[in-house]
């Protein structure tokens, strides 16, 4: 369950949250200075989830490439040197 949290649903809100946490500042210091600050209904929401998206993306082929393969994972059918077909399964 943390792997899918930190691989897919941690990096596909992490650009809402963001974005969240600078409207925020935004409107404070727009208020001290006595003005109207920006509203959440000008956010871009197909932006953030597809900033989202490509993030989670970006992690899981980065974690496959750092990590690799599970050991003890599904490994397919393979043709050894001298031609013999290797069966498929779990080694």
């Amino acid at each position: 369950m943390t792997r899918i949290l930190i691989e897919y649903i941690l990096p596909i809100l992490l650009p809402t949250a963001l974005w969240g946490l600078w409207l925020a500042w935004a409107q404070q210091r727009a208020r001290r200075a006595g003005r109207q600050g920006p509203e959440w209904q000008s956010v871009p929401i197909s932006w953030l989830l597809a900033a989202g998206v490509a993030l989670a993306l970006l992690v899981a082929i980065g974690g496959t490439l750092h990590t690799g393969y599970a050991k003890g994972g599904y490994h397919p059918a393979a043709v050894d040197e001298k031609g013999h077909l290797l069966p498929g399964g779990f080694r």
